[in-house]
C-alpha cells in the first residue's frame, strides 16, 4: 500500500456542533488562515433555522479551537443580490488585507461568489458580489498574475450536473472575465463526476499547488474526496501534473455519517515553517477534522508519471 500523503489528527474532530456557544446543527467547511499568533477558522455553522452562517473559531496551537460568542457582523448584501446562506469561505492574504471569497445564495442553485475583506477578523467590508449566477468554490490567488487578480471558481447549472474547475481574472476584484476551464495536456480537465477548487493556491517552485475536491457517484449518492495538482506559475489554467490517487477520503464515522454522508471537503491548506501542511476539512458536513502532510511529498506525487 502506498504511503498516505495526509495523516488525520488522532483526536479528530477538532470542532463539532457541541462546542458551539449556542445550539446548532452542523459545523463544517472552514476557511483557515494564520493571523498573528492565532489560527483562525471561518467555518460554516448551520443554526436551528437551517441557515448557514459563517462563524469564527480561534486557536493558539492549531488543535484546540474556541468559537467566538457570536458570529461576525456581516456586511449588508448588495441590494441587487440578496443572500440568505453564507458558506464555504476561502481566505487569501493579499498585502495587508485578508480577502474572503465565499458562497452567497438565496436558493441552492442561485449561488454567487461574495467577496469581503478584513484586516483584523473583527470588522469586515464588502468588496463585491459577483453578478454571475451559478458559480462557487472561489479561491483567490495570493498574488496578481500577468497584472490581474486571479481566482479559481466552479461555474455550474445544477448541483446534480457535472462541473469542473475554471480560472477567471479581474482588474479590481469586482468585474471578472477571461474565464476558461483548467486544462491538462491541452484538454479541459475533469476528475470525477464533478470537481472544484478547495484551498487557496500555494506558491511552490514548480508553480501553484492546489488541493481540490473530486466527487464520485455511487448507487445512492456522492463521495467527496481530495486530490492535488500543480498549476503553471504564469498560466494557472494549465495543469502540469496531478495526483493519481486520493490524498484524503471518508473512512471514519464522523466523515461518513452526518448532514451529507461520505464527505471530506477542504477550503484551506496552511503551510507551516517546517514544510508541513495543515488542512482543516469538513467531515460529512457536520464536523471539522484536521489532516497534515509534507508539501514536498504532495508536490512530488503530483509530478509522478
Amino acid at each position: 500500500m502506498k504511503k498516505r500523503l495526509l495523516e488525520k489528527y488522532a483526536q479528530n474532530p477538532v470542532m463539532t456542533p457541541a462546542q458551539m456557544p449556542i445550539e446548532c446543527l452542523y459545523t463544517f467547511n472552514p476557511g483557515a488562515i494564520k493571523f498573528g499568533d492565532e489560527y483562525i477558522l471561518m467555518m460554516d455553522v448551520t443554526t436551528l433555522d437551517d441557515i448557514h452562517r459563517i462563524w469564527i473559531a480561534r486557536s493558539k496551537d492549531g488543535y484546540h479551537f474556541t468559537p467566538d460568542p457570536t458570529p461576525p457582523a456581516w456586511p449588508a448584501p448588495d441590494p441587487t443580490h440578496p443572500e440568505m446562506n453564507t458558506y464555504d469561505p476561502r481566505i487569501t492574504k493579499f498585502g495587508d488585507d485578508y480577502i474572503i471569497l465565499y458562497a452567497s445564495d438565496l436558493l441552492q442553485n442561485d449561488v454567487r461568489i461574495g467577496i469581503l475583506k478584513t484586516r483584523d477578523f473583527k470588522k469586515f467590508e464588502r468588496v463585491a458580489t459577483a453578478s454571475e449566477l451559478g458559480n462557487r468554490n472561489g479561491a483567490l490567488f495570493p498574488e496578481k498574475i500577468n497584472g490581474l487578480y486571479c481566482r479559481l471558481d466552479r461555474p455550474f447549472g445544477n448541483e446534480q450536473d457535472p462541473c469542473s474547475m475554471w480560472v477567471s481574472y479581474s482588474p479590481d476584484l469586482v468585474f471578472w472575465g477571461k474565464s476558461e476551464p483548467v486544462k491538462f495536456n491541452g484538454k479541459p480537465f475533469m476528475d470525477g463526476f464533478k470537481m472544484g477548487a478547495g484551498a487557496v493556491p500555494i506558491r511552490v517552485k514548480e508553480g501553484w499547488l492546489e488541493i481540490y475536491h473530486t466527487v464520485s457517484t455511487t448507487c445512492n449518492g456522492f463521495i467527496y474526496r481530495l486530490k492535488a495538482c500543480i498549476l503553471d506559475a504564469e498560466n494557472p489554467a494549465k495543469i502540469i501534473g496531478h495526483t493519481k490517487d486520493f490524498i484524503l477520503w471518508p473512512e471514519h464515522d464522523y466523515e461518513m455519517r452526518g448532514r451529507v454522508a461520505n464527505v471530506t471537503f477542504a477550503c484551506n491548506a496552511l503551510p507551516e515553517p517546517d514544510g508541513t501542511l495543515k488542512i482543516y476539512y469538513g467531515a460529512a458536513d457536520t464536523n471539522i477534522g484536521l489532516a497534515t502532510g509534507k508539501i514536498d511529498e504532495i508536490v512530488k506525487a503530483c509530478l509522478e508519471k
